[in-house]
């Protein structure tokens, strides 16, 4: 029996995968397109397998091994629906499971210790430990969730731009640039936002950030609004003795300056990345797997 776990950072713009030996040493990575599993289940399970797939070859394995080793899968909207179960069933794993991508991201930063995380690319999503209880929460897609996510914060650009344009709200400089990208068509920006994916939107985020830093009041809005989410997340799963605040993903250390000091002060340093947390996850269930065959 091969002993070998593949742990699976599903993400919005990319999923990347690494296989691990059973003591946990990564011997091979891979990366493919994104496995956005709430609005593109079937290329999310191709994108899965593929990034599994890249890693067995990096690591010199034979592509038949793919059906002979364990592997923990975190995505976002595992928690929606049959949506998880649906890719769980669809893998070629000898054991594969899939769960949120929140976990993985909390047993990356912290790994078995008690903490909060929250992770902010694409989507966002925060889990938390306490006495070894896990709490999740958020995760739920942008269109009716994901505050303060890459996709959230182009969307609300999108939004205001419309509404400078109409003269219901101020412009500002970023409203300008945006209703200029479109040639001032707002009918143009319509088209796109309804044919957009998230990771279209998410595109926006670094922008309205730059924009926000040169004190842009409309982007000075939404990234405030932002951050006024992010505190009202975490003051869900908050608890008094907690300690370890992790910030996660492509946009959390934009963030931090505009964080109350209240949630600052307990700001610690990841350990590792989400992908490290799915390794973390799929080795363990790999030893789980070989002591039941025991």
């Amino acid at each position: 029996m091969t002993e070998l776990a593949i742990g699976i950072d599903g993400g919005g713009t990319s999923c990347r995968a690494a296989v691990a030996d059973r003591n946990g040493n990564i011997i091979g990575r891979g990366k493919s397109g994104p496995a956005n599993i709430l609005s593109d289940l079937e290329n999310s399970l191709l994108n899965i397998v593929e990034s599994a797939r890249q890693a067995l070859r990096d690591a010199g394995l034979a592509a038949e091994t793919i059906s002979s080793v364990a592997s923990v899968v975190g995505v976002a909207g595992a928690n929606v629906g049959d949506y998880g179960q649906r890719i769980e069933k669809a893998l070629p794993f000898a054991e594969g499971l899939v769960v949120t991508d929140a976990l993985i991201a909390l047993q990356g930063a912290l790994g078995d210790a008690d903490g909060i995380v929250g992770a902010f690319g694409t989507g966002s999503v925060y889990n938390a430990r306490r006495n070894g209880r896990l709490n999740g929460i958020g995760g739920w897609g942008f269109i009716v969730g994901d505050q303060a996510s890459g996709a959230r914060l182009g969307r609300d650009l999108m939004e205001r731009s419309l509404l400078a344009h109409d003269g219901v709200r101020p412009a500002s400089p970023i409203t300008e640039a945006v209703l200029a990208e479109y040639g001032n068509d707002p009918e143009r920006v319509v088209e796109f936002a309804h044919s957009a994916r998230p990771t279209d939107f998410a595109r926006y985020a670094p922008i309205v950030f730059e924009y926000a830093i040169r004190g842009d009041a409309v982007a000075i809005g939404i990234v405030t609004d932002a951050a006024t989410a992010i505190g009202e997340s975490l003051d869900a799963l908050l608890w008094p003795e907690c300690r370890s605040i992790c910030l996660l993903g492509g946009l959390a250390e934009a963030y931090e300056p505009w964080l109350s000091e209240r949630y600052k002060s307990r700001l610690a340093k990841p350990k590792a990345d989400a992908l490290q947390g799915a390794v973390e996850l799929a080795v363990k269930l790999l030893s789980d797997r070989q002591s039941g065959a025991a």
